[in-house]
């Protein structure tokens, strides 16, 4: 007679976005019985409503503000004009080309289980979703982060938006106040200034994007200005917030000055809070309000439960979320728990604003807080050939080492710098020497000789 399996499967996964669905199809692919749960669409945020379609968008804006402004280059554009539901026809087309997104038939196809509800956990090894009970040895939870109501007086008075209802507007905004610097805060930006709608953004820092170093936020603040009419308000708090007709009226402090400004929407890219509310404390999972607490190898403090993601990580950007999936997999396939997760600061970040910003690496804040010795040495774009040929003059790269000339980290603001900055990412991974990337050539007329340029000055 059989013996009957002590779990109903090998593991649960607990939210399909970027660090769930990969452990899952991971595992999955190893012959591992494996379920998947998911309380909104499958496929989580990155292909439904997050850096996706939002990078579909941003490409048809790119184009259509080059042609905007291509007579500089003897080109015709005067009759140009675009269509926004076929533009967002364009998006949506790109979404269901993921083939993950909102889709459990994409999972099925591996094996794995899908069931649609919210789970809670009723013990360590057992959860119920939707009142069915299931039981497995392993879980991973990677449920992500919410966006809670911000804390602004009058706030439950009006409509506002956030990144995941934004882009279901069927129209552009006349005026769109976005709140915040943060990488979706820029790229939104610059998205509706581009399609016409004036656009204010409110950030209470000295400087947009002050995660970043202190030349970036100058730049950008500088570069949304002149080229799309942004009006940037750093050094600035929101007070209060009222409806006004089917738009906002929206009070603000800045430079102890009071104002106001009257807007069609209202969009908060940075209040987010990690979605911890399943039962954690029936599986014994430590956490706290920043989210739930992990080792190096993204165990929980309950070893057979693992978490990736927005839920253990503020701010988790894509590429963050997939490395993690990769991690908890190799773990719970291996009984050697080798993989571990890498310094965070050592991942490239990216903005797909045009130019794009990336960074990888310390930044010059983080040397300031280590108090590491360091030389540092900035290129500007246009001492590069390309800038001239392509008649662009926003950009630079940075590039950080240690007294040795160890590559430490690097900045780079430049149109392609996505695809840039992995030969600076190779390069401190590597502990490669500034030397080393000024002795390598560089192809002539590509934008990566502003980084040989920059490693030159190191050198």
């Amino acid at each position: 007679m059989a013996r009957k399996p002590k779990f109903d499967y090998d593991l649960i996964v607990i939210g399909s976005g970027a660090a769930g669905s990969t452990t899952a199809l991971a595992v999955a692919k190893k012959g591992k019985k494996v379920a998947l749960i998911e309380d909104s669409v499958f496929g989580g945020e990155s292909p439904n409503w997050g850096d996706i379609p939002t990078a579909a968008l941003l490409h048809a804006a790119h184009i259509y503000s080059e042609a905007r402004h291509a007579s500089r280059f003897g080109l015709r554009t005067t009759t140009l004009s675009y269509n926004f539901p076929l533009v967002m026809q364009w998006r949506d087309k790109v979404i269901k080309r993921t083939g993950a997104a909102d889709n459990e038939q994409y999972y099925r196809k591996f094996n794995i289980d899908t069931h649609s509800g919210i789970a809670y956990f009723l013990s360590p090894h057992e959860i119920s979703v939707n009142r069915k009970r299931f039981t497995a040895e392993q879980f991973v939870i990677a449920t992500g982060a919410r966006f809670k109501q911000p804390d602004v007086y009058g706030i439950e008075t009006i409509h506002y938006k956030t990144p995941k209802t934004i882009l279901a507007s069927k129209r552009i905004p006349k005026s769109l106040c976005i709140v915040g610097s943060n990488s979706e805060a820029i790229e939104f930006a610059q998205l509706f200034a581009t399609f016409g709608t004036k656009v204010y953004i409110i950030e209470k820092s000295s400087r947009l994007m002050p995660k970043e170093d202190s030349e970036v936020g100058e730049l950008m603040e500088r570069f949304l200005a002149e080229s799309r009419g942004i009006t940037c308000l750093t050094h600035t708090q929101i007070t209060s917030v009222e409806p006004k007709g089917l738009g906002v009226r929206l009070s603000y402090a800045k430079d102890d000055a009071h104002r106001t400004i009257q807007i069609d929407e209202l969009l908060f890219t940075d209040n987010r809070e990690p979605n911890v509310d399943l039962g954690l404390d029936n599986a014994v999972v430590g956490y706290t309000p920043a989210g739930i607490e992990v080792n190096d190898a993204l165990q929980t403090t309950a070893k057979h439960i693992y978490a990736g993601g927005s839920v253990v990580l503020d701010d988790c950007p894509t590429q963050v979320a997939l490395l993690h999936g990769k991690i908890i997999a190799h773990n719970i396939l291996n009984k050697n728990k080798s993989a571990e997760q890498p310094a965070i600061e050592n991942i490239p970040r990216i903005t797909f604003s045009s130019p794009e910003v990336t960074s990888v690496g310390l930044s010059e804040n983080d040397c300031i807080k280590r108090d590491l010795r360091v030389d540092q040495a900035i290129v500007p774009l246009t001492l590069i050939p390309r800038s001239n040929t392509s008649d662009t003059s926003y950009g630079f790269v940075k590039i950080i080492a240690d007294k040795k000339g160890v590559l430490l980290g690097g900045t780079i603001v430049a149109p392609h710098a996505a695809e840039m900055i992995q030969e600076l990412s190779l390069a401190i991974h590597q502990g490669m020497l500034a030397s080393d990337l000024a002795d390598t050539p560089h192809a002539f007329l590509s934008w990566s000789e502003a980084v040989r340029a920059a490693a030159q000055k190191l050198s």
